[in-house]
């Protein structure tokens, strides 16, 4: 009996352990079909094999300069940028925007403020047939960049008067377009980086209010944080139409938006926001009347 006792219990072991293996051999086996496509971070990352990549060599590096590598190896926009000759992803925002707006037409003259490394440019280019026709396109930044030679780039400041005058005399003192990829280096201070970028944003902004013509655009980064709403409303006042645009190249998890102000007249130049004690009249109209728009 100890005997028959003693062969029962070593079958239930063996059962059981044939069962955890099976319910181990389920639970790693990969589904059929598609191999996953999406990242760590929830994003859709493709490549042969379906997984994240990771960088090489990243011995020695900060754990932020890490995860930025990891990110621009598997942004497929990073990829579609290289692969279509772009100097930046950015280029695409832009494209993106503009294949929806319908904002670049050949003949155009436009400036690009912060036009560094010359992914916009690029599109201007393009789309404006700048060099085929008589468009004009002019760019400022702090940085050096190659040269592009559809475009007249200026390397200096574009808060400096000095600097400004050679722009406007550049593009023969109206635009048909503003536009403006600016954003102060970050800080790690959310609050400190977003007035800053709204500095810059409110500089541009004064800039193309003197420089376009009738029904002109301005198109700008806006990074969402409160402070910019008194632009807002200075926009609001001068452009038929102002509305806040996220490409699908603006990473989804980034606070980085921009700001589209279509149709400029310029009427609004005279009222209360010239008169810093005046009341706040900043109540904006509804979509439906041709103000604001919040997509």
């Amino acid at each position: 009996m100890q005997w028959q006792s003693l062969r029962v219990s070593c079958a239930a072991d063996v059962i059981c352990h044939m069962t955890r293996q099976e319910g181990t051999a389920r639970m790693n086996k990969k589904p059929k079909g598609r191999s996953p496509t999406r990242g760590s971070s929830g994003r859709s990352y493709r490549n042969d094999t379906g997984l994240t990549r990771q960088p090489k060599k990243m011995r020695g590096r900060k754990p932020s300069s890490q995860r930025w590598l990891t990110r621009q190896l598997n942004d497929p926009f990073v990829a579609e940028a290289k692969l279509k000759g772009y100097r930046s992803r950015a280029a695409l925002k832009l494209a993106q925007i503009d294949n929806r707006f319908k904002l670049l037409r050949p003949g155009m003259a436009i400036v690009d403020l912060g036009c560094a490394p010359g992914g916009w440019l690029q599109i201007v280019a393009d789309r404006c047939q700048i060099g085929g026709s008589t468009g004009k396109l002019v760019g400022i930044d702090l940085l050096e960049m190659d040269v592009l030679a559809a475009a007249e780039i200026f390397v200096g400041d574009m808060t400096d008067p000095v600097m400004l005058d050679k722009v406007r005399g550049a593009i023969g003192g109206s635009a048909h377009g503003v536009l403006s990829d600016m954003a102060a280096d970050t800080t790690g201070h959310r609050p400190t980086d977003h007035l800053r970028t709204t500095a810059l944003l409110e500089a541009a902004l004064d800039f193309a209010m003197e420089v376009l013509v009738e029904d002109g655009f301005f198109l700008s980064k806006c990074f969402r944080g409160g402070a910019e709403q008194s632009v807002m409303n200075i926009m609001q006042r001068n452009f038929t139409t102002v509305r806040h645009v996220k490409p699908a190249a603006s990473r989804q998890e980034s606070v980085e938006s921009y700001v589209l102000a279509t149709g400029f007249h310029g009427r609004g130049r005279l009222g209360s926001h010239d008169d810093p004690d005046a009341d706040d009249e900043g109540a904006l109209p509804d979509a439906e009347k041709g103000g604001y728009s919040p997509i």
